[in-house]
């Protein structure tokens, strides 16, 4: 007999772009479930700079949905980054980590292309809600 108890996900529509077929976070449980995001700014325009500056922009988005939803990147347990371009996972790493000094989630990260409007990298996390 299972004592699994049952678990029914909360759907958070795409805030940023309505009308997108994916929703911004699902909540199962105590779980927060992101969709990736990219280093836009607040005009969900992609920013200049590389993949640097779309590295940080991507956390800040990742940070303000988080907030959104009674977490934040203290709470994230686990990463996944997507990189256009392996070779510049060194200058993402340093922006990465400035968003988590101290205890740092599981990660992983892939390289692959194609990303939404040709950014460099995007980021999807699971956190924990408060």
């Amino acid at each position: 007999m299972s004592h699994a108890k049952s678990v029914e996900p909360v759907f958070h529509p795409f805030t940023a772009i309505p009308g997108l077929p994916f929703s911004e976070a699902v909540e199962v449980g105590d779980l927060l479930f992101l969709s990736g995001q990219i280093g836009t700014d607040n005009n969900g325009k992609l920013v200049a700079g590389g993949i640097a500056e779309e590295t940080r922009h991507a956390l800040v988005n990742i940070s303000r949905v988080l907030a959104r939803h009674n977490s934040a990147m203290d709470r994230v347990v686990k990463v996944t980054v997507m990189l256009a371009d392996m070779a510049e996972w060194p200058a993402m790493n340093v922006e990465y980590k400035k968003f988590f000094p101290n205890n740092p989630p599981a990660r992983s990260a892939l390289g692959c292309n194609g990303l939404a409007m040709n950014a460099r990298v995007e980021i999807e996390c699971v956190a924990v809600r408060r």
